[in-house]
């Protein structure tokens, strides 16, 4: 059923842009995918989650976290089943570990270092982390995303020292992490995806 209402949307498109080739329509229904997909994908994750009992606790950990995400990037699974389930385990699994794994004061700034530290070297190595399917080919695009990804990466750790809620500062420490390591080469190989610049830069290099 998505499948049809994207490919409806893409030639709809199409008809109305005569320019738009097979190459381009195909990264457009990728996206279109992406978008019809995401809707009720978000209330089957949340449906999930208050069952698990970390409704909330699931919330907060997609809106603090997603805003690091979309510039850093980061794999995509190929099936919407499997979209599904793997953003169960990143949102919910970042809400449980909030939740039971309380870290200690001192523990926690030494973690929360750690985090950071190993973050700003991933954003260094891999972001932004595209895709095959939706590559970011523009050097400035690409420049502005990892810049953009520093800043973020940091303004959050900041916070998550300063807010006093202590579940809330773990979502956001744990987010940091798991959003960290799924752009990273090997989840990258783990889910069979390719960054897209690489794919598409074979050799005339970044435009």
């Amino acid at each position: 059923m998505v499948d049809k209402i994207c490919d409806y949307l893409t030639n709809k498109i199409r008809k109305e842009d005569q320019e738009i080739d097979d190459e381009r329509a195909e990264i457009i229904n990728y996206g279109i995918h992406l978008i019809v997909g995401e809707i009720p994908k978000f209330f089957i994750i949340m449906g999930i989650a208050y069952l698990l009992g970390v409704f909330d606790l699931t919330i907060l950990s997609y809106f603090l976290v997603l805003p690091y995400r979309g510039a850093s990037g980061g794999f995509h699974l190929k099936t919407h089943i499997g979209c599904i389930v793997g953003s169960v385990v990143f949102f919910s699994g970042i809400a449980l570990l909030a939740k039971y794994v309380i870290l200690e004061t001192t523990v926690k700034y030494i973690v929360t270092f750690i985090i950071w530290l190993f973050g700003m070297i991933m954003v260094k190595l891999y972001a932004p982390a595209d895709t095959e399917n939706v590559p970011i080919i523009s050097k400035k695009e690409r420049k502005k995303k990892k810049i953009l990804s520093y800043i973020l990466l940091t303004a959050s750790i900041i916070a998550s020292l300063i807010i006093k809620d202590t579940v809330m500062s773990n979502i956001i420490v744990y987010g940091m992490l798991f959003q960290s390591i799924s752009i990273t080469r090997l989840a990258y190989k783990l889910t069979k995806n390719k960054y897209g610049y690489e794919v598409y830069n074979t050799s005339e290099g970044l435009a």
